[in-house]
């Protein structure tokens, strides 16, 4: 480094760096700092939204699981974990918790069987704005 060593006109050695070397420095760090957070959100947020699709998916094939082995649609989430379909009712990635999951429930019989109705969908309890440009929520 330019600044390190520099032997002054008294003899006496003296070590460092300058506040125009130390600027430069914290410049090229300022700028490679603005192009890798944008980048490392960006990731993050794709691995959410990539998280949420497959609890979406899991959540949706015990759903359906459940209701052709039962003969009859759960009445919530936590009926999927007491019969063993899932092992417990994941986080939604979006809003950190696992109580804002959106079930939807219908009246239809999906068997001549079936008795009641109950929940045939979930959905995200979050409002915010994917990737894709919908809403979580409509996922």
């Amino acid at each position: 480094m330019a600044g390190i060593g520099r032997i002054r006109a008294g003899g006496k050695d003296e070590r460092g760096f300058t506040l125009v070397e130390l600027m430069i420095v914290m410049t090229i760090i300022g700028i490679l700092a603005s192009i890798a957070i944008p980048s490392y959100i960006r990731s993050v947020q794709k691995a959410k939204e990539a998280v949420e699709r497959e609890d979406l998916h899991t959540m949706r094939t015990a759903i359906d699981s459940y209701t052709v082995d039962k003969g009859k649609a759960p009445q919530s989430l936590d009926d999927l974990v007491q019969a063993g379909y899932l092992k417990s009712i994941p986080n939604d990635p979006m809003t950190s918790r696992n109580d804002t999951w959106i079930t939807s429930e219908s009246d239809t019989m999906t068997d001549i069987n079936e008795t009641e109705g109950g929940m045939d969908d979930v959905h995200s309890g979050s409002e915010g704005l994917a990737s894709d440009g919908t809403t979580y929520n409509t996922w």
